[in-house]
């Protein structure tokens, strides 16, 4: 089930951004840093605990996501890039791992591989010929 992460949750600041922008890009704060307090926000307990687990470098050790957006020369579109990438992240997290059943090895496959590794070790023995 998709969690949509609603604007007020997120904190969002406006900085200069290095990107394009002509004559104006020291002058105009069109970059966005946007910042999502994990445990502080409205998910359910599970994706929370999913997205605190991630090995994530946008993920600070307080449990905030900072996403930073610079493509655009408009801080607008900056916003949405960033708003978007932080859905696709929870998006992600929402998704439940289906646990992985172990299951054993079929009769052909081991035999397969038994065949596999008595013809590596007849070629490796042909090589050892006489040296004089």
């Amino acid at each position: 089930m998709p969690y949509t992460v609603q604007a007020s949750e997120v904190e969002w600041t406006a900085t200069r951004g290095h990107g394009p922008g002509g004559q104006h890009v020291n002058k105009v704060s069109s970059a966005v840093h946007l910042r999502f307090d994990i445990r502080r926000s409205s998910l359910p307990e599970a994706v929370k605990q999913r997205l605190l687990e991630r090995a994530d470098q946008r993920l600070t050790a307080d449990g905030v996501i900072v996403i930073k957006s610079r493509e655009s020369r408009s801080q607008d579109d900056n916003w949405a890039e960033a708003m978007r990438r932080l859905q696709e992240i929870v998006d992600e997290a929402a998704h439940e791992p289906v646990p992985r059943k172990a299951t054993k090895p079929t009769y052909g496959s081991r035999q397969r591989r038994l065949q596999s590794k008595a013809i590596r070790s007849r070629v490796k023995a042909l090589r050892g010929g006489a040296m004089d």
